[in-house]
């Protein structure tokens, strides 16, 4: 295998950077959400945005709150 190159290794640090911002943001919203089908659609976000994601950990939180 090549090295990587750094230009693309800024890439890949960057959009991760992003995914956790953006799973932050909706998990905040996952917690405030009062309807069923509010919360199916964020989990469904989430999973788009990172497949192996562990669910279970937001729904901890989710009844942790109540």
């Amino acid at each position: 295998m090549g090295k990587i190159s750094p230009k693309r290794r800024q890439f890949e640090i960057k959009k991760k950077r992003n995914r956790r911002k953006k799973i932050k943001k909706l998990k905040a919203k996952y917690l405030s959400a009062t309807t069923k089908e509010e919360k199916e659609k964020i989990i469904e976000k989430i999973l788009k945005i990172a497949p192996h994601y562990p669910i279970e950990e937001i729904l901890k939180l989710d009844e942790s709150q109540k």
